[in-house]
């Protein structure tokens, strides 16, 4: 199945008879019937993963759909808030709760943390205190594997989520009455496409946790196993199942006993409904190679440079030319700004669009998109069979200072 469907393409079309920048558009319909199935089970509870795609009517669908929220951010709080989400139904994860973070949290009603230090437990007891609440509270917790394996997300490598066991295991959860200790959290692996492989590691974590439960004292109820499930990048890739996938893990909850199972989604949930539309300045030769300088770069998919895998590209016309290997390249002076290898038609030229796909999440807002002063693209959506722009493309002029 291509990644451009043709609907898409010809809203596309649509767009850019009035449109000369790049831009984002979402397909909040096909996200919402690919949403649903998700939720319609009783085997684990799902939190979308607000920092794959914070935009308002992303976060609009996704409650419509039952989903609960991560925010790892003060400024990601606000956004879920302003959505009319009720703050019991967020989860704060990320790394860095400082004090003042918590405090915020705390005064919109938040109550369920994930704790990544001592520190944490102890601020968010001490601060839990003065509000006179009490919190629900997990330990992140993060593991070694012998096999060595890397990815975004730290793999086997030290990352700054949360603490090993062994440094778990000195926190006396009897010195903090204003927290419930409900559960273990641990994230380390990040698009993965294998359904064979997730349950191997996710049983691999479970004796480990199960025994750090029953050292530091208190019932494992909650076991959040993150995210990490990955959509294809390219075509020959698998798809995972969402059957198999729930079919395993309704085993590892029954192998750990816990009440609950947790996941986070972000990229699994949204990034296979966006599409990001991007202007062709020029094709030319050098050395040996076609290239296409295109006019947004990493500053609005930076993608490619942190991973190395390009978001699938196509040309948005029809052509019967016959097709090259192209190297394409944003507009920012660095050789970082690269958007991969694409099998394109050889006649593109610089009255061309070209159309990047599985951008619904992990776009615009992991981007870099202040340097060199380019325009911020706009973001559309097709909501009810109707396409509408939600934020327009901002020249320098409009948001420097």
């Amino acid at each position: 199945m291509p990644f451009l469907s043709t609907a898409h393409r010809q809203v596309i079309e649509q767009i850019v008879q009035s449109e000369q920048t790049p831009f984002f558009v979402y397909d909040l319909d096909g996200l919402l019937s690919h949403l649903k199935p998700l939720t319609e089970q009783s085997v684990v509870k799902l939190w979308y993963a607000v920092k794959a795609n914070p935009l308002s009517k992303v976060i609009q669908t996704l409650d419509q759909a039952g989903f609960d929220f991560d925010v790892a951010s003060s400024g990601e709080l606000d956004q879920v808030i302003r959505q009319g989400v009720c703050p019991s139904r967020v989860l704060n994860t990320g790394p860095a709760k400082s004090k003042r973070q918590i405090q915020h949290f705390l005064s919109q009603g938040v109550r369920t943390f994930v704790a990544e230090s001592h520190n944490q437990v102890h601020w968010l007891n001490q601060l839990a205190c003065e509000h006179n609440v009490q919190l629900r509270v997990l330990l992140r917790v993060q593991l070694r594997w012998p096999d060595g394996e890397k990815n975004p997300l730290g793999g086997d490598s030290l990352t700054p989520f949360g603490l090993g066991t062994q440094q778990w295991q000195s926190l006396d959860i009897t010195a903090f009455s204003a927290l419930e200790f409900i559960g273990l959290h641990i994230f380390q692996w990040g698009n993965m496409l294998s359904t064979e492989k997730l349950t191997e590691l996710w049983s691999q974590m479970v004796p480990p946790l199960l025994a750090l439960a029953d050292n530091l004292g208190f019932e494992l109820q909650v076991l959040d196993l993150g995210g990490g499930l990955g959509i294809p990048y390219v075509e020959q890739d698998a798809k995972l199942a969402w059957p198999e996938l729930l079919d395993a893990l309704a085993s590892i909850k029954a192998t750990s006993g816990v009440k609950e199972l947790w996941m986070e989604l972000g990229r699994f949930a949204v990034g296979e409904y966006g599409h990001y539309a991007n202007p062709v300045v020029e094709q030319k030769q050098n050395y040996g190679e076609q290239q296409l300088i295109v006019a947004g770069g990493i500053n609005h998919i930076l993608r490619p440079a942190v991973t190395n895998q390009a978001f699938p590209c196509e040309l948005l016309r029809t052509s019967t030319a016959p097709e090259q290997s192209y190297l394409i390249h944003g507009p920012l002076c660095t050789a970082l700004d690269h958007l991969g290898r694409h099998t394109l038609p050889q006649d593109i030229d610089e009255n061309d669009w070209l159309v990047f796909s599985q951008c619904g999440a992990y776009g615009f807002t992991e981007s870099m998109p202040y340097f060199l002063c380019h325009e911020l693209p706009a973001e559309y959506v097709i909501e009810h069979g109707k396409v509408q722009c939600v934020r327009h493309s901002l020249a320098a002029s409009e948001y420097l200072r």
